[in-house]
């Protein structure tokens, strides 16, 4: 994992976060006593660029990572163009744009600063993840449309049947 956020951070982009899957799926296998790692499906780069919307920057990155590291499943996305995908006001920041990620336990991300220090963002707090819960961040829970998102991605992702002590709980957070 560090090896990975070392790879990101040559990049020099502003605003860079890896999350999601990668920050959740390892603490999950880590409270599963699970010897090695679960399958990540993708590794979510994202980063905060209103000067450059163009997902052609997006697949060029993607690109650049893939010749640094061809056996990670990348995927980069520019938070600053991301908010139409959900029909959202705009983000004003990568971790404005993590705290609306469809769940709290998903709501999470990692960077190394300048001084290789391990940097954590997670606006709704840690507490779902490390107590196994998932739930719909109040932005998927305060609109009808998103949630139907949020319960498509539960049958979807089938995340009960790779990490069996998950709850589910879709009441808001206090």
């Amino acid at each position: 994992m560090m090896d990975i956020l070392s790879t990101v951070r040559t990049l020099g982009l502003p605003d860079w976060w890896i999350c999601a899957g990668f920050v959740r799926g390892k603490i999950w296998d880590v409270l599963h006593d699970f010897v090695s790692r679960t399958a990540t499906p993708d590794i979510d780069v994202i980063y905060f660029d209103p000067n450059d919307l163009s997902e052609t920057e997006e697949k060029r990155l993607e690109a650049k990572l893939n010749r640094l590291h061809p056996n990670v499943p990348w995927s980069v996305k520019n938070q600053a163009r991301m908010h139409l995908v959900n029909d959202l006001p705009p983000y004003t920041s990568s971790e404005d744009a993590i705290s609306k990620f469809p769940e709290t336990a998903t709501a999470l991300g990692v960077h190394l600063d300048k001084h290789n220090n391990l940097i954590l963002t997670a606006r709704h707090g840690i507490e779902d993840v490390l107590n196994m819960i998932i739930r719909p961040t109040p932005t998927f829970i305060d609109n009808k449309s998103l949630t139907a998102i949020y319960e498509s991605r539960l049958a979807k992702k089938n995340w009960l049947a790779i990490w069996p002590k998950l709850r589910i709980d879709n009441n808001r957070v206090e």
